[in-house]
């Protein structure tokens, strides 16, 4: 299994990379798993997570209203920019937005309400290494500079990890993190071929040559499972996903 997997995305063109944690046995497979890639709307992950421990700390409250001004209605995938007027938004509205449908505006809005820079500091504290937010989304200004932002496959697998075990912040925490997850409206990748026989809490991310999935799959051995490719082959690795998401649960247990 773990060297037909291995041979598999490597045979796959572009940078791509892939974590596997058994969350019963331990067992890992890795593939670039420490590697920079684009996550695209995988960063926002780690951001929904400082904001859910700031919510359970009592430094922000999940009825806080943000206005989405016209201006602030960013492209790509999302609902506010929708809205023909400006709506205020609460902070827990918000962050179900930018989870369950990527919602851009709603994302770009959160961002500025923490600060880029008190984010950084905090992905530090979270055990990041080489994740790292540094621009909003779709700031093609920065993105012309060459500021990109970064993730890693294992860094996100660690991260939820810690949701899965209850160990981010605190169970209450953890487990409102992993209830919004479960509730992804993008489910074609790593849920493609499994997602009706077993929840799967996780967070996509998409862009030209980049397709990234990041996940819980709670198999009967519940396991951690994330994937990026950068300048890929979008179609096959995105089916290399499927696939590789179907053997392994089934390796965990699993049936369809």
């Amino acid at each position: 299994m773990k060297n037909s997997l291995l041979e598999r995305i490597a045979s796959l063109p572009g940078h791509n990379g892939m974590y596997f944690k058994n969350l019963v046995t331990g067992e890992t497979i890795e593939y670039h798993s420490t590697d920079s890639f684009g996550p695209a709307s995988v960063i926002k992950l780690p951001v929904f997570m400082h904001i859910a421990r700031l919510m359970s700390r009592g430094d922000i409250g999940p009825n806080e209203t943000i206005r989405c001004r016209h201006e602030d209605k960013m492209g790509g995938c999302g609902a506010l920019r929708a809205f023909t007027d400006e709506p205020d938004v609460s902070i827990a509205t918000l962050c179900e937005l930018m989870i369950t449908i990527s919602d851009n505006s709603a994302t770009n809005l959160l961002i500025n309400r923490i600060g880029i820079e008190e984010l950084a500091l905090v992905f530090k504290d979270m055990g990041l290494s080489v994740t790292k937010l540094h621009r909003v989304m779709f700031d093609s200004e920065a993105a012309a500079r060459g500021i990109e932002n970064e993730a890693a496959p294992r860094e996100m697998g660690m991260l939820l990890e810690q949701v899965y075990r209850r160990e981010f912040e605190d169970e209450e925490t953890s487990a409102y993190i992993e209830e919004v997850l479960l509730k992804q409206q993008i489910n074609h990748k790593i849920p493609g071929i499994i997602g009706a026989s077993v929840s799967v809490a996780h967070k996509t991310g998409e862009d030209d040559g980049i397709s990234n999935d990041v996940s819980i799959v709670y198999a009967p051995e519940p396991f951690v499972l994330c994937f990026m490719g950068n300048e890929t082959f979008v179609p096959d690795f995105e089916a290399f996903m499927r696939q590789a998401s179907y053997d392994l649960y089934v390796a965990c247990g699993g049936s369809l």
